[in-house]
């Protein structure tokens, strides 16, 4: 068994990995290619794993350089970005369809 990691940047290098092999790049050909969807994946997996809001990962993206170089972010997505990322990314289908 693995043991977990407490580094902050190796969680979000795993998970970016996970996602760059799990999502496609954009959701659409047409979407503003600002941010690849494996980048909104593994900065809401880094919002759980620091146990914090939007705005919380917003402010620690914005504050930690390093963070954002590991997540290859030239900017900080604004926090209703990842709310609408979140939605999209665990659209469920309805158990009574």
């Amino acid at each position: 068994m693995r043991a977990l990691t407490k580094s902050t940047l190796a969680f979000a290098r795993t998970a970016l990995e996970t996602g760059k092999r799990s999502l496609p790049s954009y959701s659409h050909s047409r979407s503003p290619h600002k941010y690849t969807l494996p980048q909104l994946f593994a900065i809401l997996s880094l919002r759980d794993f620091l146990g914090t809001d939007y705005r919380g990962i917003t402010t620690i993206l914005s504050e930690w350089s390093d963070l954002r170089a590991v997540l290859g972010l030239t900017e900080v997505p604004h926090y209703s970005t990842l709310c609408y990322a979140e939605r999209k990314l665990l659209k469920k289908t309805p158990l009574h369809a």
